[in-house]
Order: structure tokens, then C-alpha cells, then sequence
């Protein structure tokens, strides 16, 4: 389902309406950026379902480069063509660089002091923390998957078993994993 054949279904009113909602999501999305722009665009705006939103993550996630970037130009794209995938990537990145360069000088000057150092390595734990969160809210998006809920989580613990307990890199397991699913998938769909 595209967005234009979803009547009175939300959207972005303008193309400052998505620059500004990508500017806010940016600025929420310290260590990781997933759990914040799944309620942003899922819950918040309603401009994704869960199932489309998942979707496009995915997408976003097999394209070289961050997979947010590439997720707010999919988003922008999908309501605003090419002028869309622009101003969304403009309202993800220029005030957080800016944001981010000041942070630079200000962590050359103090990054020697131990609490420094702890307070980053402590924000680890809460980023894994938000990204097991969201996983967990948007495995309901797996009853609609036509892989089945039992296969789709059987699929993400072998990658989770493949890339974090033997640390095979995700360049290997991404066509093994993922090619089979298409497959299975473009079969069931049939």
C-alpha cells in the first residue's frame, strides 16, 4: 500500500513539516535513533504502520551507509518524491552536525577527565537497552509477515547467533540470511 492510495491517512503536511519532524527526531536520537523514530513515525505522527515500518527499516538497513539516513530519504521519497529524500536528509543532519561540532570542541577540551570516559561507556548499555525495546514493540509486525511470526524470530536469533556469538560479519550472513528469506518469501507469495 503506497501512502497516496490510504485515504485520510496522516502525513507530512509540507515539505518544512518534514524537515522540521526529522530535525526533532535527530535531536532525540543520541546513541541510537531506532527506538525514537519508530514512536515518531509509527506511533506519534501515524505516518508508517508497524508493518510498513519494519519494512522500510529493513530496507534502509541493506543500503550502504546509516540506516537512518537512508530511512528518513525512504520516507521523504515516499511523500515528496526526490524533493522529499532531500529535505528530510537536510532536517537529519544540519542541526544535529552543527550540534555535533560544537560537542567536538567541547570533548577535545575535557575528554582526559575519568568522568568523561565513564558517562560514554555507561550510554552503551542504554542504547542496547532502547534498541531490545523497540524490537520487542514491533514484533507484532511479524503476524502480518508472510515468513510467520515462529520462522521470522527463528530467523533473528540465527542472526543473532551468527553475528553475535560467533562474530561472523554481517557482510556473510546478510545474503545467506536474508537471501534465503527472500526466497522464501517471493515462494509464499506466489
Amino acid at each position: 500500500m503506497t501512502a497516496e492510495s490510504a485515504p485520510d491517512r496522516p502525513r507530512p503536511a509540507s515539505l518544512t513539516d518534514l524537515f522540521f519532524s526529522f530535525t526533532w527526531l535527530a535531536l532525540q536520537g543520541f546513541g541510537g535513533v531506532l527506538a525514537v523514530a519508530q514512536r515518531e513515525i509509527v506511533e506519534k505522527k501515524r505516518w508508517l504502520t508497524p508493518e510498513e515500518f519494519v519494512e522500510e527499516w529493513a530496507v534502509a538497513q541493506i543500503m550502504p551507509g546509516p540506516n537512518v539516513i537512508n530511512l528518513c530519504m525512504i520516507i521523504g521519497s515516499r511523500y515528496f518524491g526526490i524533493r522529499g529524500a532531500v529535505v528530510a536528509l537536510a532536517g537529519m543532519l544540519t542541526i544535529p552536525l552543527i550540534l555535533v561540532l560544537l560537542l567536538a570542541v567541547v570533548y577535545a577540551q575535557y575528554a582526559g577527565h575519568p568522568q568523561v570516559a565513564a558517562a560514554l561507556r555507561g550510554m552503551g548499555a542504554v542504547t542496547a537497552g532502547l534498541i531490545i525495546a523497540t524490537g520487542l514493540r514491533l514484533i507484532s509486525a511479524l503476524d502480518q509477515h508472510p515468513l510467520g511470526k515462529p520462522l521470522a524470530l527463528g530467523v533473528a536469533a540465527l542472526c543473532f547467533i551468527a553475528v553475535g556469538v560467533f562474530r561472523i560479519p554481517l557482510f556473510y550472513v546478510l545474503p545467506v540470511l536474508g537471501g534465503g528469506c527472500w526466497i522464501w518469501v517471493a515462494r509464499r507469495l506466489r
